[in-house]
Parts: structure tokens; C-alpha cells; sequence
């Protein structure tokens, strides 16, 4: 079995990103799964073009892909991604489309075929703050997570593919008051239990994961 794993590189005026940095720490091999990785650039459209390429280089069983999402205090799978673009700031190359279709041919949305609660499941058990979440944003994160899920559903229907938002890094939050943070040694230990997760079970598990509001 081979994985893919995907983070982006720092945007929004950041130095550097969780994503990057995490998957650097990742081992190279997880449950006798391979691990391979692959940095995407934080740019609407070539970030997609960059994943498409890895998945046909690496021909994966698995592509998760990891995105920043500062603010949250909490490791977080995303359950579904949407067919809109509609960015609040600029991308890396400058780029902020508005109510932009991502694939004119795709669907409204797509889920994720990760077992999401199971991932979460296994990153609580490990003491890692986690939970599943109902929307990954209209920016770059969404863009990649729907591109992963297209690719699924239109050319290789085998492969599971979802995405997973981390908070920033300590070393991100020292200037942003009151901002949440979680260590890489601990977003890297998230990661890599709800990988196991991901190999250890075929089908999700029926636990409570949702939102009010």
C-alpha cells in the first residue's frame, strides 16, 4: 500500500507552514503502508496540477492532503468539499477568484471517502485534540481537497483521498494573541494514528461527529 501526503507552502504572509513542516516528520513507512509526500504550491489551479501529477507519479492508494487552518485549536478532517472558489485574500501568485467554479463538469460536492471518524476516533484516543469538520474554507484548502475528490470520482474511483486541517505551530502564534497552537511533534502524532485509521478500517464507524450550527 502507498499513501500520498500532501502540504502547502506558507501563505498569507506566514514564513512557514504546519502542513510542510509536519509532513517532513512523518516516517517513511506507517502500519507497513509506504509514506511519500509531496509539497503543493498555495495557488489556485497549479496546486491541483501538482497533486494530479503526484497521484499519476506515485499512483497511491490513499492521498491525504494537509492544510493550515489558523485559528482552530484542533486537528481537523474535513467531511466534504464544495465546487467554489471565492478568495478572501490573494493566493501565492495573486490570484483571488470569486464565485468560480472549480471543474465546470464536477459536482456540487463531493465527500470524502476517508473514514473520518474513525480518524478522529484514534486522534482523541492518542490525546490529541481532533474533530471532524463541515467546511474546509473557499480558499486553497477546499480548491485542493475538491480536486482530490474529482480526481476519485472521474479517473481513479480505488483511491480514498480527504484532507485534514492542523492549527499553526507554536513558533507562528508568538506575535497573535490568544491564538491556539498545537506543537509539530503533536500534529505529527495526529497524523500519523489517524493514518493508521485510515489503513485499519475500510468502512467508518458509527460514533456521534457532527455540529449544531
Amino acid at each position: 500500500m502507498k499513501i500520498l501526503v500532501t502540504g502547502f507552502d506558507p501563505f498569507g504572509g506566514e514564513s512557514i507552514n504546519p502542513a510542510t513542516e509536519a509532513i517532513k516528520l512523518l516516517p517513511k513507512e506507517i502500519n507497513g503502508a509506504e509514506i511519500v509526500t509531496t509539497q503543493i504550491p498555495t495557488v489556485f489551479g497549479k496546486s491541483i496540477d501538482v497533486l494530479f501529477d503526484a497521484i499519476k507519479r506515485e499512483n497511491p492508494d490513499i492521498t491525504i492532503c494537509i492544510g493550515q487552518a489558523g485559528g482552530r485549536f484542533q486537528i481537523t478532517v474535513e467531511r466534504v468539499a464544495i465546487n467554489i472558489d471565492d478568495a478572501r485574500i490573494k493566493d501565492n501568485e495573486g490570484n483571488a477568484p470569486i464565485d468560480t467554479a472549480i471543474f465546470e463538469d464536477g459536482a456540487p460536492a463531493y465527500f470524502s471517502n476517508l473514514p473520518i471518524k474513525a480518524m478522529v476516533q484514534a486522534m482523541k484516543s492518542s490525546n490529541i485534540p481532533a474533530a471532524v469538520s463541515n467546511t474546509a474554507g473557499t480558499f486553497v484548502c477546499n480548491h485542493l481537497m475538491y480536486g482530490a475528490l474529482y480526481y476519485v470520482n472521474k479517473y481513479k474511483q480505488d483511491m480514498k483521498a480527504g484532507f485534514i486541517h492542523i492549527p499553526y505551530i507554536v513558533e507562528q502564534v508568538l506575535e497573535k494573541a490568544n491564538t491556539p497552537s498545537m506543537n509539530v511533534q503533536d500534529i505529527v502524532k495526529g497524523l500519523t494514528v489517524a493514518i493508521q485509521a485510515v489503513i485499519n478500517n475500510n468502512q467508518d464507524i458509527n460514533v456521534q461527529g457532527g455540529a449544531i450550527c
